[in-house]
């Protein structure tokens, strides 16, 4: 059964953005409909002016993707939420986005839909899965069914988390490794079948 993923990440240098993309790949090898959208960032001109290259990544991620909306999540069938992790937490940009589909928590439109979620942090142990989890939070109150990565793959063995893919960028923007895409391509695969079979559910009663 065809199924929408919808990938709604933040990302500043480009590393969770690299995360997506592999999540993208290892979905639309499972057949999925995949929409990538980079949230809008909300801090000031002057400050994004002090951070080398954040304007730039900003112009360019955004030409590419544009900003998630509410009628992306309408349309996915599953969605997967991704962040650099902000001591130990959400991006502040992601976390906008999610705050805006309060209307739709509101009708239940989200009710049955698989989600996940997958981050990148600078440091060893700077937060990454502190900051998946703290993600699980909204994506139960929204009525996601959540969808871990658990250890279901020889990848997580080598990268990621069991509760989603995750990369280290040692604080140079370093991209994620080839193991770390390994998890990532899997993550959209696992999801797109949870997807897929939770869609077939609804679809025969």
């Amino acid at each position: 059964m065809a199924v929408n993923l919808l990938i709604a990440f933040y990302s500043r240098g480009g590393v969770t953005e690299k995360l997506a993309q592999g999540i993208a790949e290892g979905a639309k090898a499972a057949g999925a409909d995949v929409r990538l959208r980079r949230a809008s960032d909300i801090v000031s001109e002057e400050i994004k002016a002090s951070v080398s290259g954040w304007k730039e990544h900003e112009q360019r991620m955004s030409k590419a993707y544009g900003p998630p909306t509410t009628d992306d999540a309408v349309w996915a069938d599953a969605i997967l939420f991704g962040t650099p992790t902000r001591f130990g937490n959400a991006s502040a940009e992601l976390k906008a986005y999610i705050d805006s589909l309060g209307g739709l928590w509101f009708q239940g439109a989200l009710n049955g839909k698989a989600g996940g979620v997958f981050g990148s942090s600078g440091t060893l142990h700077g937060g990454n899965e502190s900051t998946l989890l703290s993600l699980y939070h909204p994506l139960a109150h929204l009525g996601f069914i959540i969808v871990p990565t658990g250890y279901a793959d020889p990848a997580l063995f080598k990268a990621g988390s069991p509760y989603g893919a995750t990369s280290v960028s040692y604080n140079k923007d370093a991209p994620p490794t080839e193991d770390d895409l390994a998890v990532a391509r899997f993550q959209g695969k696992r999801t797109v079948e949870v997807a897929a079979a939770l869609k077939q559910a609804r679809s025969s009663k």
